[in-house]
């Protein structure tokens, strides 16, 4: 599936419009346990422990969303938006949302 954050696609086109999809991720991240477990990270200037957190949610919610646009018949997704948020201690969210399109093959 094409999965692009551009509202067309280049050489392809988009026959019918099926609507908004979404995926989120809400993930554990304990600031301390996680701070002090990759301390020389952080010390780095970068924080791998992170930036590996931020990866898998963003993987997961931007899965989650293609098979919601799979299931509407959809073969690509067109519009894409990422969204990271932190919500109580500990936890952050990501949403993937988009515009399920079908593209002429």
């Amino acid at each position: 599936m094409i999965v692009t954050t551009t509202p067309t696609l280049q050489g392809k086109e988009i026959e019918r419009y099926l609507g908004i999809v979404s995926g989120e991720a809400i993930m554990g991240a304990n600031v301390v346990r996680d701070f002090l477990a990759s301390v020389t990270d952080v010390i780095g200037g970068r924080s791998s422990a992170y930036e590996n957190k931020l990866a898998e949610g963003r993987e997961i919610a931007i899965r989650e969303m293609e098979d919601k646009a799979r299931r509407m018949g959809a073969n690509a997704v067109v519009g894409v938006d990422l969204d990271f948020e932190t919500l109580r201690e500990g936890m952050m969210m990501c949403i993937a949302t988009g515009t399920a399109v079908y593209v002429k093959e």
